[in-house]
């Protein structure tokens, strides 16, 4: 068979055909009588083969290896292709995602484009500095998409970026929250540790939302950053999940504080003060939670909670006992 004739059949060109022969890819068997190139069918199949390991992404050099070294191992080569094939993904997907990003920021000028991709670049600087000037930037010099500012949030390890991105995104509206959100159910804890902390800072009735249901997070560290974070916005679903830290010892300063607030704000003082008394009576004397528990209830006003301390003034735990009877004298005196 002629050149043109395997041309025609095989979809190859007949010069890309003279480059694979002088690469030494692929010879005419036979040569007719006016000396044209004449094909077998050995040939073709082997043209067919390069064709269809190119499709695959290999080189030329590659596919001479692949077909002429009877050692070669193709498990190797194909590792390397998948490597390198989703390497070109996470690159192509990266940029996707940037140019969603400036389109997002609806740039009316190639310099606002340019400065877009600057923000966006520092973002992702090594240096810590260039992170937090970028996240500071982004409020009030160049616009930079919710969705960047979420994921440089989630991904942040340094206190004083994290700080500083939260405070930006802090004036993103519903949007990062609902994106913020979405990092509860991240499969790392950490992430999932700064999605809840970074909520906590959201203002809004949608922030609120999606911490009130983060109270059932199955991640116990998500909700308690929920109640701490609802108890100071008042919200007395917070409530339970307060007491439980103030029992366990976690963050207990500071559930017990969120507990002042609650208290304080809203007509829950009473139930409140009730639900410390129920969780005193849960543990034996002389376990430290009794005696946080009792000291949560100085926050906490009303006569229900002066009549609690007045009851433990005479518990058998002695450390109870002074710390009840210390605690009602004090607000006595005020």
């Amino acid at each position: 068979m002629l050149i043109g004739e395997v041309a025609q059949r095989s979809g190859v060109s007949a010069r890309m055909l003279r480059h694979y022969e002088t690469l030494g890819l692929v010879r005419a068997s036979g040569r007719t009588g006016s000396g044209y190139r004449e094909y077998s069918e050995g040939d073709i199949r082997r043209i067919f083969h390069i064709e269809s390991l190119r499709s695959l992404g290999l080189s030329l050099r590659e596919i001479g290896r692949a077909l002429d070294d009877p050692g070669f191992m193709p498990s190797e080569l194909v590792g390397d292709l998948i490597r390198q094939t989703r390497e070109r993904m996470e690159a192509e997907t990266e940029l996707l995602t940037r140019l969603c990003r400036i389109d997002a920021a609806d740039p009316a000028r190639w310099e606002d484009v340019l400065q877009a991709v600057a923000l966006l670049q520092a973002l992702r600087s090594t240096s810590a500095g260039v992170r937090q000037r970028a996240a500071l930037a982004s409020v009030h010099e160049i616009p930079v998409p919710v969705e960047a500012l979420v994921e440089a949030a989630l991904t942040e390890t340094e206190p004083n970026v994290a700080g500083a991105l939260r405070w930006a995104l802090s004036r993103s509206g519903d949007d990062g929250s609902v994106l913020l959100a979405e990092g509860l159910t991240a499969p790392v804890a950490a992430v999932r540790e700064r999605a809840v902390q970074s909520l906590a800072r959201m203002p809004g009735e949608e922030a609120a939302a999606q911490l009130r249901q983060a109270l059932t997070h199955p991640d116990l560290a998500v909700r308690r950053q929920a109640a701490l974070a609802l108890g100071s916005r008042g919200t007395a679903d917070a409530i339970p999940t307060l007491i439980d830290m103030i029992a366990e010892g976690a963050n207990d300063s500071d559930a017990a504080d969120a507990l002042s607030v609650l208290a304080s704000e809203t007509p829950d003082a009473n139930h409140i003060a009730t639900g410390l008394l129920d969780r005193l009576a849960q543990h034996t004397a002389q376990d430290p939670a009794r005696s946080r528990l009792t000291q949560a209830l100085a926050g906490i006003p009303g006569a229900m909670a002066s009549r609690a301390l007045g009851k433990l003034s005479d518990d058998e735990d002695r450390a109870v006992a002074l710390t009840a009877a210390y605690l009602l004298q004090r607000r006595e005196e005020r």
